[in-house]
């Protein structure tokens, strides 16, 4: 069985060829593939200072830095992603949205992220915009050149090119008026928040529905 197991495996996501309806109707371009290749050319890297590891609340205070939060969720409500911006202590602009409930929380994580860069992109070139992220494994993917996750490419792109955008890290459930917000938001996305159907299915989630299938025929 585990020899058929890893065939059908290698069919899907090697070969693209899609499953017999019986085990799932889900096409190959429905699923989340590893990226190959180079996004960028080797000689390219992030600034040093748009990364970092360290808590930053102390930004937070900051007026002439635009303030993002990201959170995620996954609970047996369903999957959340969200995030939300502080100008001059004013809530300037929020995003959410409720992702697949078969999405896992990494997903979300970077699905979070990936938005919060995209509306940063889009603000002004004379602003400094901060990325707080309670994640330290979505900014290192993230920031990484050689990732293979495709969110966390085109996250890596847009950073690159607006080194005026920064992202750092922040502990969850720090008790920061940015968490609490995001905090706020995620737990009614996950229920009540616009269907996000860009983030595509994990293989973890198929490698379950393929065992279970299989145990039944």
């Amino acid at each position: 069985m585990q020899l058929q197991f890893e065939a059908r495996l290698t069919s899907i996501y090697r070969l693209r060829i899609p499953l017999t309806p019986f085990i799932t109707d889900t096409q190959p371009h429905d699923l989340e593939m590893k990226a190959t290749g180079c996004s960028t050319h080797p000689s390219e890297h992030l600034k040093p200072n748009q990364i970092s590891f360290e808590d930053r609340e102390a930004y937070i205070a900051r007026k002439d830095i635009i303030n993002i939060f990201t959170d995620d969720s996954k609970t047996d409500h369903g999957v959340g992603a969200t995030f939300c911006v502080l100008t001059n202590d004013i809530w300037a602009y929020q995003w959410s949205a409720k992702l697949n409930d078969n999405n896992i929380v990494f997903q979300a994580e970077l699905t979070a992220l990936h938005e919060a860069v995209i509306y940063a992109s889009h603000l002004p070139n004379s602003n400094t915009s901060k990325i707080h992220v309670n994640n330290r494994a979505s900014i290192m993917v993230s920031s990484n050149s050689k990732s293979t996750n495709e969110t966390a490419r085109k996250i890596f792109k847009i950073l690159l090119a607006n080194p005026r955008i920064k992202v750092s890290w922040v502990k969850a459930l720090a008790g920061n008026i940015g968490n609490e917000r995001a905090d706020q938001l995620v737990k009614d996305a996950r229920q009540h928040g616009q269907p996000y159907s860009h983030t595509k299915l994990p293989k973890p989630h198929i490698k379950d529905l393929l065992r279970k299938r299989m145990l039944e025929e």
